[in-house]
């Protein structure tokens, strides 16, 4: 059995992995990324998952209802740690995949793939205390510094974690960001993983998250058309429906935590697209709480408000 494979099986129970077998994964993992240009060509069939949040359970649950990697092709869209217990485990499981299966699973960075979210909002405190020190966690942090920013699948289906910029106009624009760093508070990069889009507006506002902006449907269509594409596909809103299409059903938000936070009651989903066009939404619920393990103590160090 390859070290990979020992990791895997490891975290599937839930389990996280001794400090050094974490640091070895890390370096796997940033190799692999590296190589990853910041628009990720990807070819259907392929399902897409947005925000995970360290539900590890619901992201067993998602692989059950969605296939197993490599059966089924799988672009994730990012937020993989903070809010939820696991977020370590999820993305050492996600990690783990990724180095097994490059081509079978791409990882979008999301904007809580960053030290200054990060710290903030649980996975910090989570890695403090699970390996007594913050070695780990800067680790970690390296990788995501690697996490490509978007995936084009066959050429029409863009997909980002949060958004749209006034900066970027094409494509081809993304592909010249330099992705290796902390993820800025202002600029191209950040309007990706923090805008969001809003139904009541027509171009561009300020968005009061702090970070990126909220774009109304001219901006939406506009892109698209420049790009030739049918559909954008993000995440990193909440949908209490566990999905929702906007502006002529031109983009889409796509939401993988189910029962967010553990109190938020919502469903998940994961879309699916196959090669004839055909965009097919698979929804799942929380695993119940008899399914699930909780940890024995959990600090409060997260923050309320909901990124």
């Amino acid at each position: 059995m390859s070290d990979v494979d020992s990791w895997t099986n490891t975290v599937r129970q839930c389990k996280f992995l001794p400090q050094n077998d974490m640091i070895a994964l890390c370096d796997k993992a940033q190799e692999v990324l590296i190589e990853e240009s910041n628009v990720v060509p990807v070819t259907s069939p392929v399902s897409i998952c947005g925000d995970i949040h360290g539900q590890f359970w619901d992201l067993l649950e998602l692989f059950r209802v969605g296939g197993e990697v490599p059966d089924t092709n799988y672009v994730f869209l990012g937020d993989y740690v903070d809010r939820g217990h696991y977020s370590l485990e999820t993305i050492t499981l996600l990690m783990c995949l990724k180095v097994k299966y490059p081509d079978r699973i791409v990882l979008l960075r999301g904007n809580h793939e960053s030290r200054v979210v990060s710290q903030s909002y649980g996975f910090f405190h989570e890695c403090l205390e699970k390996y007594g020190d913050s070695v780990v966690y800067h680790v970690i942090m390296g990788v995501f510094d690697c996490m490509t920013l978007s995936a084009l699948i066959d050429n029409k289906i863009l997909c980002i974690h949060g958004g749209l910029s006034p900066d970027i106009k094409t494509i081809d624009q993304i592909r010249v960001i330099n992705r290796y760093q902390e993820l800025p508070t202002t600029g191209p990069m950040a309007d990706l993983l923090w805008s969001d889009p809003e139904e009541m507006q027509e171009d561009w506002m300020i968005n009061m998250r702090g970070a990126g902006w909220l774009f109304g449907e001219r901006p939406t269509l506009t892109f698209n058309q420049t790009n030739g594409l049918t559909l954008i596909a993000r995440a990193h809103q909440l949908c209490q429906e566990g999905f929702q299409y906007l502006f002529d059903n031109k983009i889409v938000t796509v939401w993988s935590a189910p029962n967010y936070s553990y109190r938020c009651g919502n469903r998940a989903s994961i879309l699916n697209l196959t090669p004839d066009g055909k965009q097919d939404i698979i929804l799942f619920d929380a695993v119940p709480e008899d399914q699930r393990t909780r940890p024995a103590q959990k600090k409060n160090n997260v923050s309320t408000y909901f990124l």
